[in-house]
């Protein structure tokens, strides 16, 4: 017979939980996104336009060997210096935003699944009693003044049945933030390595910079013993003392200038790795281009939908309020709950699990809200707003991303000729230093014409150096703005597929695109 109850009662619990198969919320569609379907023309250059490049064949790279969109190159092979590799595989392990990122994605999921756990029935087990003294008064003819009761068994709680989908969308709407926390994880992962190569990049400029400032005190300290020499013999005036003195302290303030960039990168490097910079990192490359790899394949801007983790996020996030309208909308129609309980009811403790004691109860119960002072409408409005919300961020997201591979494009249109031409200018400039230097020994100029020239070359190679630097950075800029980062070596075609998961550097799953 207890057998049979149980049986009915999970009968009940079954049928109406297949009954649970409405939802209010509405159906989702992606929004148009808000961008041309083309990246925009870069300006020409003179000998782009005399080869008959297009604005848009100037600026887009060809795709290297790989022949793989930009997110699914590796950040080990797009940055081919292997110092550079270690200091970004430190900073996977130990930077604190990439921990806080991945306990964020722990966070959602456990919220997920407290969420997820609402749509299932509560089963409990244990055991009851109640001892009461009643008045004589109140007591039937030959009842005890004080009676008891125990009960023992199972016991459903409050076990909600989904009819309108108001759980169900509140755990679609956690799923969509749990999907929408590991999009965030990888928008840190991307962020971080374009920060650790544009801190090591600018080391590398300061490095750089230091040798030439160095060199450049040597050569204006030979200068300055000349000019004074001079003018104790009486052939160079004060003026050109005082002149050949000002490029003296000048380089003297240069030197501190760039001991203190170096200072600062440094200081930014160790923060961004969680620790000291180790003494045994590898051999680094030659200071320039060959760092990175030559080009970086732009694709089409729809790809960004698909490859970008922030709009992928912002796509969840979407997702995640139109599903709380489904909640919303629910809450007008009636909740029906079930409680039951089924096991053993005694008046002693000693007999609670004898023979003939089994108990049962099963009780529905049904509640329709009637007046709720507006607050329920009010609770659809919040809904509705927040998406009007969410549907405007997935928007900016996209803008942004677009205007963020547009500008690093005209900047790989742009960069080669800028660094030829300032090559050109640094050499020319070395030659007037060395003619005008020859001029003044042979007493033809004053040391004006010097000064002059040496500033002009000192200036030249500094631009050379900063041009080269934004140069770097701004090719890494377009490897982070097409979703680039985020993984450690190229996905083979077969996995770079939407909603099949890869791993990444740092060990954890993740999913190539939604």
């Amino acid at each position: 017979m207890k057998s049979l109850t149980i049986s009915r009662l999970w009968v009940s619990v079954v049928a109406a939980a297949t009954l649970a198969g409405c939802s209010l919320a509405p159906d989702y569609k992606r929004p148009d996104a808000p961008i041309a379907a083309n990246w925009p023309d870069q300006p020409l250059l003179d000998e782009d336009a005399a080869s008959g490049k297009t604005g848009t064949q100037a600026a887009t790279a060809v795709a290297p060997e790989q022949g793989i969109p930009a997110a699914d190159i590796g950040w080990r092979e797009f940055f081919h210096d292997q110092r550079l590799q270690k200091l970004i595989e430190l900073s996977l392990v130990n930077n604190r935003d990439m921990r806080i990122a991945v306990q964020r994605i722990e966070e959602a999921r456990a919220l997920y699944g407290q969420q997820r756990g609402e749509q299932f029935p509560s089963i409990g087990v244990g055991v009851q009693g109640t001892r009461q003294r009643l008045p004589e008064a109140l007591r039937q003819p030959g009842q005890d003044a004080v009676t008891a009761q125990y009960q023992g068994g199972l016991a459903l709680t409050a076990f909600e049945i989904d009819l309108f989908g108001r759980l169900r969308n509140l755990s679609e709407a956690a799923r969509q933030q749990y999907l929408q926390s590991e999009q965030a994880r990888r928008s840190v992962q991307i962020n971080l390595v374009g920060q650790v190569a544009q801190a090591y990049f600018s080391l590398r400029a300061a490095d750089t910079q230091l040798d030439l400032v160095r060199r450049t005190l040597e050569s204006r300290q030979s200068s300055f013993d000349l000019v004074n020499s001079r003018f104790e013999g009486g052939v160079a005036s004060e003026l050109e003392l005082n002149q050949s003195r000002t490029l003296l302290n000048t380089a003297t303030s240069n030197l501190a200038q760039f001991t203190r960039e170096r200072a600062q990168a440094v200081n930014l490097l160790v923060v961004l790795i969680g620790q000291q910079l180790p003494s045994d990192l590898p051999e680094a490359l030659p200071f320039g281009s060959e760092q990175l790899v030559a080009t970086v394949p732009a694709g089409l801007p729809s790809d960004l939908l698909a490859r970008r983790p922030d709009i992928l996020g912002a796509e969840n996030a979407l997702q995640a309020a139109n599903a709380n309208i489904g909640a919303a909308r629910a809450a007008f129609f009636p909740t029906i709950s079930l409680t039951g309980q089924l096991g053993s009811a005694s008046g002693s403790l000693s007999n609670l699990f004898e023979g003939g004691t089994g108990f049962w109860s099963f009780s529905p119960q049904i509640a329709a809200p009637l007046f709720a002072g507006g607050s329920l409408r009010a609770g659809v409005d919040l809904a509705r707003a927040r998406e009007n919300i969410a549907v405007s961020q997935y928007e900016q997201a996209i803008q942004q991303a677009f205007r963020e591979v547009s500008d690093a494009l005209a900047g790989e249109a742009t960069y080669g000729a800028q660094l030829t031409a300032l090559r050109a200018l640094e050499a020319s400039s070395a030659r007037t230093v060395e003619l005008s230097n020859l001029r003044y020994e042979g007493g033809i100029d004053d040391f004006l014409q010097v000064q002059t020239a040496q500033v002009e070359y000192f200036n030249a190679q500094q631009s050379l150096v900063q041009t080269g630097l934004q140069s770097l950075i701004n090719r890494t800029e377009l490897y982070k703005a097409l979703g680039g980062g985020w993984v450690e070596t190229s996905i083979p075609q077969a996995q770079a597929q939407p909603g099949i998961p890869v791993a990444n550097a740092s060990g954890q799953g993740g999913t190539s695109a939604q």
